[in-house]
């Protein structure tokens, strides 16, 4: 019988909510994967995908990810794995660095072949891409094919991949296909081929409400079967969720924060219903003061705002409006207020913020050259605009905190979309001015987190 563990979506490097201990945390949870694999001396880890959380990982997350497949190593427990949205890079990949190292190897059209299990390999590709079919090489000794793809599929909330037709147009009929980018776990059958997400290792969004974990793959004599395994060790979320009366109010919330073992614990509370005014700064004080990590409020009722003392009108259930007067302040482009459209826009998974920026961009610049350069005209909004979310929330979300049905987070710039910076004018750039554009492009398309990658280590 082989038995191989199934992981996908790590996202190793998150600093979420801007924590040091969370980005711990998701180091932490791939090294209890690697833990589990080699205590069940299973014959192969595979991962789907979103290894890291940016293409760009800190020094720290990229020697404790090496530490951990060293011992994966040590064990004799390949590491097979493909390149995922948030961690593609141009050219080389980082798992193309790990084969060099021998610790890993990056599957591809050639079956990687364990005891008659055929594996191959398909790295994530943009909708654009996604038509040009995958030419494989045929493992004649191989009685089962497994493929490991990163993307989400049609059926599925933000499903946009048409996998049917993928495997439809393959030389290979696959038995099993393990998928990565959907956070949550799933498991179905179409046509004979078993099709299964193992879910995210640590929840990358707040909306991710269930046990972390991963899949453990069987196969004896042809036959398949997967399990879903729940992580123990990943960092408590506890959901407070308060349904306020016409006379209730402050007291009521924290009443039920008081109900909750909030010790070491990412709190959520979430307020419904009418109810008098409820400040989410006082409601986050009494949780930390009672030990919680990390905590956010979501007032899901109508809020009538407070005024800070700047006199910027400012509610924690009105951050978009409070954002964009701060934006028009600053004179941002026409090209910047784009972006921050496409960036707070619920109805774009972050995951695909990117490629639908550079659309946008490209679009604009063709009517209007200069519409990166020169500040917008845009009147300060007047309207109040409602949100569900606190400012902390709203600039985490920018950053990657999405619900991962959706996937969560957020460096998925592909080769195209890197390479169309440089192009988006149709034109040479061979002056100073054009250059100065193409750095101001490139600030605007490229998320910039100040780490540095291994190419300056190096």
């Amino acid at each position: 019988m082989l038995r191989v563990i199934h992981t996908a979506d790590t996202h190793i490097g998150y600093r979420q909510y801007h924590s040091d201990a969370r980005r711990h945390d998701f180091l932490h949870a791939f090294e209890q994967v690697i833990d589990d694999a080699i205590e069940a001396d299973v014959a192969a880890v595979v991962h789907a995908g979103d290894l890291f959380h940016d293409k760009r990982p800190d020094l720290r997350d990229l020697q404790g990810t090496i530490a951990a497949l060293a011992r994966l190593r040590l064990a004799q427990i390949p590491f097979l794995g493909i390149v995922g949205n948030h961690e593609r890079k141009r050219d080389a990949q980082w798992l193309d660095l790990f084969a060099d190292l021998d610790l890993a190897v990056r599957l591809g059209p050639k079956a990687t072949v364990i005891d008659e299990v055929a594996f191959y390999g398909l790295d994530y590709l943009t909708p654009a891409t996604r038509d040009q079919g995958l030419d494989l090489e045929i493992a004649e000794d191989a009685s089962v094919s497994v493929l490991v793809g990163h993307g989400i599929i049609e059926g599925l909330p933000y499903g946009d991949w048409d996998l049917d037709a993928l495997l439809d147009g393959l030389a290979v009929e696959m038995d099993v296909v393990l998928l990565g980018d959907y956070h949550e776990h799933e498991l179905e059958h179409r046509d004979g081929t078993l099709i299964t997400y193992s879910g995210s290792t640590e929840r990358a969004s707040a909306d991710e409400r269930a046990p972390r974990g991963y899949n453990l793959m069987t196969v004896e004599e042809g036959a398949v079967a997967v399990t879903h395994r729940t992580l123990p060790g990943t960092r408590a979320f506890e959901y407070v969720d308060v349904h306020l009366g016409e006379d209730e109010g402050e007291a009521r919330v924290l009443d039920s924060l008081d109900e909750v073992d909030l010790e070491d614990a990412v709190v959520i509370v979430t307020i419904e219903g009418a109810g008098e005014s409820v400040s989410p700064a006082t409601v986050e004080a009494h949780a930390r003061d009672r030990g919680a990590l990390v905590a956010r409020v979501r007032d899901r009722r109508d809020g009538t705002g407070e005024t800070d003392e700047a006199g910027l009108s400012v509610s924690f259930a009105d951050p978009d409006r409070a954002v964009r007067a701060a934006m028009v302040e600053t004179e941002l482009s026409e090209a910047a207020h784009q972006l921050d459209e496409l960036i707070r826009d619920r109805a774009i998974p972050d995951s695909r913020v990117r490629e639908r920026a550079r659309v946008s961009i490209e679009s604009l610049l063709e009517e209007d050259p200069e519409a990166i350069s020169r500040a917008a005209t845009v009147e300060e909004p007047t309207d109040t605009v409602e949100a569900d979310e606190s400012v902390e929330e709203a600039a985490e979300r920018t950053e990657s905190d999405e619900p991962t049905t959706a996937t969560d987070e957020s460096d998925d710039q592909s080769i195209e979309e890197e390479e169309v910076i440089t192009e988006s004018t149709g034109e040479a750039d061979t002056t100073e001015g054009a250059s100065e554009d193409t750095d101001e492009r490139e600030e605007l398309l490229t998320a910039s987190d100040g780490q540095a990658s291994m190419e300056d280590y190096l």
